[in-house]
């Protein structure tokens, strides 16, 4: 009896920009990443934050061609002009 042995993956550690709001009608906080199109939700700040670091991880591990580092984002405030 032969047992396949796989070889670990190589891990890297990538640092994302994180995006929370909180739902107006629910007691919940959404957090998305800018970098990638994953977004989670928990009942704190800190909540939201983890699952979806958990979400993220969980998004890389599935992508067979994901980039070893997604593309950097730049974040930047703007101002614009709405109607009151």
């Amino acid at each position: 009896m032969s047992l396949l042995v796989r070889a670990p993956a190589t891990v890297v550690d990538v640092k994302l920009t994180a995006v929370v709001t909180r739902a107006e009608d629910e007691d919940l906080y959404v957090a998305r990443a800018v970098e990638v199109d994953v977004a989670s939700q928990g009942h704190t700040v800190e909540e939201a934050l983890a699952n979806l670091s958990e979400a993220v991880e969980l998004y890389f591990e599935d992508e067979k061609d994901a980039p070893a580092a997604p593309a950097v984002a730049e974040v930047r405030s703007i101002e614009v002009s709405i109607p009151v």
